[in-house]
């Protein structure tokens, strides 16, 4: 059996140490994949995603072929512009900046002109049409 001696000082120093590994960087920007739902139509792939306290400005969709990404971080808090304001200093923090990214391969490629996205209530949804097939065409020989 081993013993481990124990003194007064243990506990001060379990709580800075604790204070260390809890304190998040201030500028730090967490990275989160969104939940997301797919649903399909005969005409449209349809995405839903949840991404609170965005802006629809902080969205950014890019569509290459079948591969669908987007990309959103939360804008940060300004500061008070009144001078006369006392400016606020944090004294506990656990909200962190969120950065939001993920990325969707889907079975066909879409049409990016007649797609449209919307974001309401924290829910992002992405209306993504699914460019038609080119039939058979005619060449002629000149």
């Amino acid at each position: 059996m081993f013993v481990i001696p124990v003194s007064r000082h243990s506990a001060e120093f379990t709580r800075q140490i604790e204070r260390l590994l809890a304190k998040p960087e201030r500028d730090a920007v967490a990275l989160r994949t969104p939940p997301l739902d797919v649903s399909e139509t005969d005409q449209a792939f349809i995405l839903q995603l949840d991404l609170p306290g965005i802006a629809k400005e902080a969205v950014k969709i890019t569509i290459e072929g079948r591969r669908i990404s987007i990309d959103a971080v939360q804008a940060t808090a300004a500061a008070p512009q009144d001078a006369s304001a006392p400016a606020e200093r944090p004294l506990h923090r656990e909200r962190s900046l969120t950065r939001f990214s993920r990325s969707v391969v889907l079975p066909t490629e879409v049409s990016q002109s007649d797609s449209k996205a919307t974001l309401e209530s924290g829910v992002l949804t992405l209306t993504l049409v699914k460019r038609q097939p080119v039939g058979a065409s005619h060449l002629t020989v000149n």
